[in-house]
């Protein structure tokens, strides 16, 4: 790994390195923050936050007033980039935003040229833990949480890999891609035209058929005034497919707000509380 920048907040550190990856074939960038505890030789769980789609490790970090809740908790938060980077990694045709670069879907791609690069949710499940936890003080408990296309990472990551983790949340996520057509372009560009291996990657689908092994407490917070709700979000075929399975989920939808960091900014704090009392 190496060291971007690093600065002092809350007590605590927020770091920025870049490390090649050998299942996205390329250099990476992921940010952490490591709260005060750490200095006094505490290991901390971890909150893994994915973001959507345009965004960087960045945005998360400086948007959405994250520090302080995570320095009260004593939780480390990790913020990968939302896809691979660099010259010889396919992008859009058309230089589209909800496509290639920024836009990785939090899939393994099997379509060429994409699947050489695009494995983001083997780098976010296997790879980058790993990596975390061989060079920073966290322990063995860890949670998902995201926004949009990182609100899907997260409730899909969670959903199949329920015994790594301890809690899932979003905001505004996209819960049945396999309906929508930011999911549909994305799903048949990585993936093909097989739309069997799609359900693999929806959360709605996962909750209908059962694919998990655990109930995770899962926490969803929804702006009403979202311009993407009902085109590209749909929250409401997940609350239905978790109510038909028994499965409690913490649905809030909030009137007035929008789909941007201002509304997650507003509530990153009850998600921070509602993580920390499961990790801990």
């Amino acid at each position: 790994m190496e060291l971007i920048s690093e600065n002092k907040v809350f007590g605590g550190w927020h770091k920025r390195y870049k490390h090649m990856s050998s299942v996205n074939n390329c250099e990476m960038t992921f940010a952490i923050f490591l709260p005060e505890q750490v200095a006094n030789g505490e290991q901390v769980p971890s909150l893994y936050w994915l973001s959507g789609l345009t965004c960087t490790d960045e945005n998360f970090m400086q948007k959405a007033g994250v520090f302080k809740y995570a320095s009260e908790h004593g939780i480390a938060i990790i913020a990968p980039d939302t896809s691979p980077r660099g010259e010889n990694v396919a992008d859009d045709s058309d230089g589209a935003y909800d496509f290639g670069l920024g836009a990785g879907f939090y899939v393994n791609a099997t379509q060429a040229p994409f699947s050489l690069h695009y494995n983001m949710y083997e780098y976010i499940t296997k790879e980058l833990p790993a990596l975390i936890e061989a060079n920073f003080p966290v322990n063995d408990k860890k949670s998902i949480s995201g926004h949009s296309m990182g609100g899907h990472g997260a409730l899909v990551i969670g959903l199949r890999n329920s015994l790594d983790y301890q809690s899932i949340s979003a905001f505004a996520p996209i819960v049945n891609p396999i309906n929508c057509p930011w999911g549909q372009k994305a799903f048949k560009g990585y993936l093909g035209d097989d739309t069997a291996t799609w359900h693999e990657y929806d959360a709605t689908v996962l909750m209908q058929t059962s694919s998990y092994d655990r109930k995770l407490p899962i926490k969803i917070d929804q702006g009403a005034a979202d311009q993407f709700l009902e085109a590209q979000l749909k929250p409401e075929n997940f609350i239905e497919a978790a109510r038909v399975k028994d499965f409690g989920v913490d649905y809030q939808n909030h009137e007035g707000y929008d789909h941007s960091y201002f509304f997650i900014s507003s509530f990153i704090g009850h998600h921070i509380k509602f993580h920390a009392t499961a990790l801990k």
